[in-house]
């Protein structure tokens, strides 16, 4: 190599960071400015839905750009996890046990709930723990700053600003100041996490003293609301969420399908039963959830079931807050074992699957990358054109015959 050819070599090196950080700190900058721009264009708006100059000014004091906000809504351990993984985690023996504490210490504020919105306290305990592990983590976020940088760059963004007008009305009213307002990164806030919409809705102000104050240390007020939350929604007192059933083996499993319900007399006919070898129960309008598909653990789902659908659209969710608050109630674990050694989907493959079954004039619903109700049902009938077990289930084998 010629002294001079190198030279040329070091100086092109030595500009490459230098490119590199050009690069970045650009459409940083860019996005940054937009973001300036999307908030004085925000400011208008709010002001004209009747939010004051003072607290709009003071609620968006040092609120900036946040680029990683996009991606927030798309890593929730919910729709990205095994659901074996994420029942280890959310129905651990910790968290029954500290729920089992929690509804003793709690006792004379969840009868009264309970009488009050005849909604029974083991789930109101399963959602407080699900969300803020009982109040132990319920966010440190600025609600206003997430909210912001999801309307102008989330996915969701029209969603996001619905739910930032919202949080400055709570902001306009006194309820919480904005140094008090924190949460997740989501938006969510208090003990049961709460939109500020629906903060707005079922918000109560249990202990009285001037204020519905889900951000208190003090979970009354967010149990309250909860409890509100979920009446409306039509939660049935006493009424199970659902029951592990089994199968016998000549079960047609393109019957499984979360909005497929029959009766018990239907299910029943058929060789449904519980684990102990019981008739199904009769709670009327009654679905068969096999979330794992074949070889996991099957469920037959009661209306109650789709109320905690409401508040959290996972079907990972509700089986965990449906699961916990059984354990809580002193039940004991599922019977059926978790296919733990399937290779775990990712998003990607997820989105394969739909694009594939979508091309094949499968309706799989919206392309999200999330195998929701719509998709199961989609691969479901992929299945019985190939002749093959209908339980729904996603996985790489499934991807694999696609792609042939």
């Amino acid at each position: 190599m010629t002294r001079g050819l190198l030279y040329i070599l070091i100086a092109l090196a030595s500009c490459f960071p230098a490119l590199a950080t050009a690069q970045v700190s650009v459409p940083v900058a860019r996005a940054a400015s937009d973001f300036e721009i999307w908030r004085n264009e925000f400011r208008i708006k709010a002001l004209a839905a009747g939010i004051s100059t003072t607290t709009f000014d003071a609620a968006f004091h040092k609120v900036t750009y946040d680029p990683r906000t996009r991606t927030t809504d798309e890593n929730q351990a919910e729709f990205v996890r095994p659901i074996w993984e994420y029942l280890d985690s959310a129905v651990s023996a910790t968290r029954i046990s500290t729920g089992k504490s929690k509804a003793r210490s709690t006792y004379g504020l969840l009868r009264t709930l309970e009488r009050k919105y005849r909604v029974d306290s083991e789930i109101l305990l399963a959602i407080w723990g699900m969300e803020t592990n009982f109040g132990a983590f319920r966010g440190g976020t600025y609600t206003i700053k997430a909210l912001a940088n999801a309307a102008h760059n989330g996915r969701r963004s029209e969603f996001a600003e619905a739910e930032l007008l919202g949080a400055l009305e709570i902001l306009n009213r006194g309820d919480v100041t904005p140094s008090g307002m924190l949460g997740s990164t989501g938006g969510a806030m208090g003990h049961t996490q709460f939109m500020p919409t629906t903060y707005l809705r079922f918000g109560v102000d249990q202990n009285r003293d001037g204020q519905a104050n889900i951000w208190s240390d003090n979970p009354a007020d967010a149990l309250a609301s909860t409890a509100n939350h979920l009446h409306d929604l039509g939660w049935e007192k006493d009424q199970p969420w659902g029951v592990e059933v089994t199968l016998p083996p000549e079960f047609n499993y393109s019957l499984i399908g979360e909005y497929e319900p029959q009766t018990a007399t239907f299910w029943n006919a058929r060789g449904v039963r519980t684990p102990a070898g019981d008739k199904i129960p009769n709670h009327r309008s009654i679905a068969l959830l096999a979330p794992a598909g074949a070889n996991g653990p099957i469920f037959a789902v009661f209306p109650n079931f789709q109320v905690i659908r409401q508040y959290n659209m996972s079907v990972s969710y509700s089986l965990a807050v449906g699961h916990l608050s059984d354990r809580i109630n002193g039940d004991g674990p599922f019977h059926a074992n978790w296919p733990r050694k399937d290779t775990p989907m990712t998003r990607a493959n997820q989105h394969e699957i739909q694009t594939l079954l979508h091309e094949r004039g499968f309706d799989v619903g919206a392309i999200d990358g999330m195998i929701g109700p719509k998709t199961i049902e989609a691969i479901q009938a992929f299945q019985v054109s190939e002749g093959v077990l209908a339980d729904g289930y996603a996985t790489l084998s499934l991807l694999d015959q696609l792609r042939r």
